[in-house]
């Protein structure tokens, strides 16, 4: 049986980034989850974002470019969450991914018909636009007030950044009631070891 994804954790609906960090997880009991294990999980996982149209044909060298951004993107989350410096690998991904779409269609040629412009191969297109935007959105992220509020979820084994709002460091009810049951459980036994 599947395992269901959490909701979205606080921020997500701002911040494409941020759902992006948070599409591999870490679930109780040494599970994991990936959103985007498959070109189809990909392509939805981005349509659902208006990061690509639905009739988008991804292949895996998309998916895995889409992975490749995650782990670089998480790289700067942890990095920004504990203080720490960035890697540069991470900044120069996200940078790269910035960059790479051009900013108008390209000249081309057709022996047949002359010159046209337009975008060097549709998918490839697609891809560099939606891995644009989810850098460009990181990096809005990490730079706007709200970075300030960039958090890991407080609730092991879960993986997931958030936005914190007011005390809470949890991306979800879920993970809040473990961390509660988990410091309820360690005062009992600590109790009972004092005794």
């Amino acid at each position: 049986m599947a395992q269901a994804a959490p909701p979205p954790a606080q921020g997500e609906e701002d911040h494409h980034s941020l759902a992006l960090a948070n599409s591999a997880l870490t679930l109780p009991g040494g599970h994991t989850l990936d959103l985007l294990s498959t070109p189809l999980q990909a392509k939805e996982w981005l349509t659902r974002r208006n990061l690509a149209p639905a009739d988008a044909d991804l292949h895996e060298v998309c998916t895995s470019r889409i992975r490749a951004l995650r782990e670089h993107i998480r790289s700067l989350f942890a990095a920004r969450a504990a203080g720490i410096p960035a890697l540069p690998a991470a900044l120069a991904a996200v940078n790269e991914a910035m960059t790479r779409v051009p900013t108008a269609s390209l000249l081309q040629w057709d022996d047949k018909n002359g010159p046209y412009r337009a975008a060097p191969h549709p998918t490839t297109a697609i891809v560099d636009h939606a891995l644009a935007t989810l850098a460009t959105d990181t990096a809005d992220l990490l730079t706007s007030p709200d970075a300030e509020r960039l958090t890991a979820c407080g609730s092991p084994p879960c993986n997931r950044y958030l936005l914190r709002h007011g005390r809470r460091h949890w991306c979800s009810t879920r993970c809040g009631d473990r961390a509660r049951a988990a410091r309820a459980y360690a005062r009992r036994i600590g109790a009972a070891q004092s005794r």
